[in-house]
């Protein structure tokens, strides 16, 4: 996930979207469906590990990111290895 905030974006507009984004994905990663949350060195953007039982669960918590009108994302559908100690 790419966030590319517009640079006139007022401080204080910026500011609530990013506090409503912290308390939407600490939810998400409390209930088990945003698994892992990795920050990219030197950028605003991330890699994230969703658990979710369909496409459209997945398409809906993206979509209801308060950031998602800002972001560009690529999306990689994962399936568990059978070499996996997990």
């Amino acid at each position: 996930m790419d966030v590319h905030l517009p640079l006139d974006m007022p401080t204080a507009q910026a500011d609530e979207i990013k506090a409503r984004e912290k308390a939407y994905s600490q939810e998400l990663q409390r209930s088990g469906k945003w698994q892992q949350l990795h920050r990219v060195v030197g950028e605003y953007a991330n890699y994230s590990v969703f658990d979710v039982d369909s496409h459209d669960e997945l398409h809906a918590i993206l979509s209801g990111l308060p950031l998602f009108p800002y972001m560009t994302m690529n999306v990689t559908a994962l399936a568990h290895h059978p070499s996996s100690i997990r």
